[in-house]
């Protein structure tokens, strides 16, 4: 059963939203060459214990850290390592607040110093598919229209779109109804309403969109060893449009990036 918030709880989850958001951009400056994903893990731990939430991962299910971290062909799910970043690399950064009673869960895939041109534009592409899902966030809408979006947009840029892991909705516990895949078929799935709140988060791969998991129980792979990018929002139904509740600002505003005209939703 979906669980529509009013207002005053998505103010509530956006302040959740947000602190993801700000450890997001507390990383990014130093997800650089050389840097150690398991110490970068314990960084988040800290500040979002300092300004007021808990992580939201941490223990979830059983898993060990307070980010998902996954380099290169890791999809998601990847568990922090002590192997140090190296030039070239990509990293998703997958991050869980709960603060208010309510969860945040956000994602961003950084370049680590200068990536081949492939990838480049595998990481550009898979932001904006992100915001082309968004754009479907509208009453009267599908969730359906969501992933239709995202698969028509990437798939004709040639990459695969994995299927087997989609976005959720989000509330007072981290996974809520409906699944929000990034595929699907325009006109499928429940109506979206007013008070809806989900996470929607593209999972792309340069090659294949067949995946595989390692032994440890949780880091996903893409089946072909190639690339994977991942880029997360949690967005909310107000006044029938969709409303983003984190933001990708404090990354840019550490990384000197500007905006994409099509991040204006």
């Amino acid at each position: 059963m979906i669980k529509y918030k009013t207002r005053e709880e998505i103010e509530l989850m956006r302040e959740s939203a947000q602190l993801v958001s700000k450890t997001l951009g507390m990383l990014a400056p130093k997800i650089v060459p050389g840097a150690i994903p398991l110490e970068l893990d314990k960084m988040a731990e800290e500040f979002i214990r300092d300004h007021g939430g808990e992580p939201g991962f941490l223990g979830m299910y059983g898993f060990p850290n307070s980010l998902c971290m996954s380099p290169n062909a890791q999809v998601v799910h990847g568990i922090p390592s002590k192997d140090p970043l190296k030039e070239g690399d990509i990293l998703s950064v997958d991050c869980g607040v709960y603060m208010n009673e309510f969860y945040g869960d956000h994602a961003y895939t950084f370049a680590v110093g200068e990536v081949d041109a492939d990838t480049k534009r595998l990481l550009a592409d898979t932001k904006e598919s992100l915001y082309v899902g968004i754009r479907e966030v509208v009453v009267g809408n599908r969730i359906g229209d969501i992933g239709a979006a995202i698969q028509e947009f990437t798939e004709a840029r040639g990459y695969g779109i994995v299927r087997e892991l989609v976005g959720h909705g989000l509330g007072r516990k981290m996974h809520e109804e409906p699944q929000v895949p990034n595929y699907g078929r325009r006109g499928r799935g429940k109506k979206i309403q007013e008070g809806l709140v989900i996470a929607i988060e593209p999972m792309t791969n340069l090659g294949t969109h067949r995946i595989k998991q390692l032994k440890d129980g949780w880091t996903i792979l893409t089946a072909d060893g190639k690339n994977s990018a991942h880029f997360e929002h949690d967005v909310a139904v107000v006044d029938g449009k969709p409303e983003i509740l984190s933001t990708f600002q404090y990354i840019y505003d550490a990384l000197g990036i500007e905006p994409e005209e099509y991040e204006k939703v």
